[in-house]
């Protein structure tokens, strides 16, 4: 098929924990090294920490219709959406 799995190295497919601090409390997010090492590039792009951006991602996303209930998942889409939009994907499609 397409070997996008088999052609990676195991370790971005490892689960991280990070101790962040949103709106001033202590948390910890567990994502797999792929998605840490795509939020240090939109962070590094943004002018910001890691830990930041994902405080303004929590931020963003308690504005929305319904909040916001797993932070893990909501950082994996926004890694997806970003992805697509760098590419003139689906997301960017979607917004137009």
């Amino acid at each position: 098929m397409c070997r996008v799995l088999t052609d990676q190295s195991p370790r971005r497919f490892a689960k991280v924990s990070r101790s962040v601090r949103i709106s001033g409390h202590s948390t910890s997010v567990r994502l797999e090294t792929a998605f840490w090492q795509v939020l240090e590039g939109i962070a590094e792009t943004e002018g910001l920490s890691t830990s930041k951006l994902i405080s303004q991602l929590y931020a963003e996303a308690m504005e929305l219709p319904g909040g916001i209930s797993n932070l893990a998942s909501i950082l994996r889409t926004v890694c997806l959406l970003y992805h697509e939009e760098r590419r003139g994907g689906i997301g960017a499609a979607n917004r137009a």
